[in-house]
């Protein structure tokens, strides 16, 4: 009999020991990449978006047809953009540096397609001071030889939200991607609209929680040209 309690009693700690190791558990990289890798799927399939390639891409003159959702995905950083709209005006020259004004929403793609966490459109419940959500980004993009870098005005809301912290302004990798393809410019004649993109960046192209969290974000952006 004392040897079967005593079994008992082991088997409960064994089974104790595997609760507390099953709740100290911490994900790990690959884990949390997983999951990643899963929302921008998820995304993409309940949104109906057509992926094609780089190589479509430029074959149709760097568009991509938004009548079919279409999607291109850079397989170096793994962005997907979709250029909805390329703009007025013209592509950033090389060796020039502009003031480029954004309005944005965020969309948290680990949280659902439709899950809003940051927005300059419209007010959305936040620690910031909600009067921010009135007022562009403010950017400033240089071209060098095709290679894109910019960094956040110290009052634009992507700064405030996540840069601040950090006590960093540089501008993520992701929103860079379509400066190669849009045109900047201002509306000076009826018709003229500015540039307009979707964007699925993945975390190691996005900000430093992105980064942090394993985090990919979708983001709706238009780009203009500042004075």
């Amino acid at each position: 009999m004392q040897v079967i309690k005593k079994l008992t009693g082991i088997a409960v700690l064994m089974a104790a020991m595997i609760v507390v190791a099953a709740c100290s558990h911490t994900e790990t990289y690959q884990e949390k990449r997983d999951k990643e890798i899963s929302a921008i799927n998820s995304f993409i399939a309940e949104k109906n978006v057509k992926v094609i390639s780089e190589e479509t891409f430029f074959a149709q003159d760097s568009v991509t047809d938004v009548s079919k959702n279409e999607f291109v995905l850079f397989e170096a950083s793994g962005v997907y953009m979709q250029i909805v709209r390329k703009g007025c005006g013209e592509k950033l020259k090389n060796g020039e540096t502009a003031t480029v004004l954004c309005r944005f929403t965020e969309y948290n793609l680990k949280l659902g397609a439709d899950s809003v966490t940051l927005s300059n459109e419209f007010l959305i419940s936040s620690s910031l001071n909600p009067s921010y959500a009135v007022n562009p980004e403010r950017m400033t993009i240089t071209n060098t030889s095709g290679t894109y870098s910019g960094y956040f005005d110290t009052s634009s809301y992507m700064y405030l939200a996540y840069g601040m912290s950090q006590n960093s302004t540089s501008v993520l990798s992701g929103w860079l991607v379509p400066f190669a393809f849009i045109n900047l410019g201002r509306p000076a004649n009826d018709g003229d609209e500015v540039a307009k993109v979707r964007l699925i960046v993945p975390h190691k192209e996005g900000h430093l929680a992105a980064a942090s969290n394993v985090t990919p974000y979708l983001y709706d952006i238009t780009f203009e040209r500042g004075r």
